[in-house]
C-alpha cells in the first residue's frame, strides 16, 4: 500500500465531501472545489473521514492512489483554512503594490512589471515589501508565487530581488580588496 494513499483524509466540521461517478466535490466555508478522478481508484466517505483505495495493483493504480488522496486532502484543507505564500521584495527602490486585479512591481528596471492576479486568489502588498498571496487551491497559490518570484529572483551578492519569506539566500563574498 502507498504510505500516503492509505492514510484517511480527516474532514473537519463545516466541510462536505460528495463523490460522484468520476468527480469528487468539496464544499466549505471558503468555497467549493471539484476534481475529476480516474476510476482506477475508489473514494468512500465514512463519517468525518474519506478513504481512497485502489482497485488494481498496477503501477498506474499505485501512483493514482497517492495522487488522488493528496489532491482530496489539499482540497479539504483549502476550503477549510485556505493556503497562503509570502514573498519579500528586497532592494533599494524595489516596491510592490496592488491596483485592483493587478500586481504592479517596480524591480529596478526602466518599466514596471504588471502581473494579472488570477481568479480565486487574493494578493496584499504592504509598505515593507511583503507580498501575501492567499487562495483555496494550493497549486494555484504556489504557481502564482513562483511566477512573481521569477520576475526578479534573489541574487547572492547583495540579496536584492524577490524571495519567499522562509527562503534563506546563501550570500557570496564578492570581490574582496583587490588593489
Amino acid at each position: 500500500m502507498s504510505r500516503i494513499g492509505k492514510l484517511p483524509v480527516a474532514i473537519p466540521a463545516g466541510v462536505k465531501v460528495t463523490v460522484a461517478a468520476d468527480t469528487f466535490t468539496v464544499e466549505g466555508p471558503k468555497g467549493k472545489l471539484s476534481q475529476a478522478y480516474d476510476p482506477i481508484v475508489e473514494i468512500k466517505v465514512e463519517g468525518d473521514k474519506a478513504v481512497v483505495t485502489r482497485k488494481e495493483e498496477s503501477k498506474r493504480g499505485r501512483s493514482c492512489h497517492g495522487l488522488y488522496r493528496n489532491l482530496l486532502n489539499n482540497m479539504v484543507l483549502g476550503v477549510a483554512n485556505g493556503f497562503s505564500k509570502s514573498l519579500v521584495v528586497n532592494g533599494v527602490g524595489y516596491r510592490a503594490e496592488v491596483q485592483g486585479k493587478l500586481l504592479v512591481l517596480n524591480l529596478g528596471y526602466s518599466n514596471d512589471f504588471i502581473a494579472a492576479i488570477p481568479e480565486g486568489l487574493s494578493v496584499t502588498a504592504d509598505a515593507q515589501g511583503k507580498i501575501t498571496i492567499t487562495g483555496v487551491r494550493k497549486d494555484q497559490v504556489g504557481e502564482f508565487a513562483a511566477e512573481v518570484r521569477k520576475l526578479r529572483g534573489p541574487e547572492p551578492y547583495k540579496g536584492k530581488g524577490i524571495r519567499y519569506e522562509t527562503e534563506v539566500i546563501k550570500r557570496k563574498v564578492g570581490k574582496s580588496g583587490v588593489k
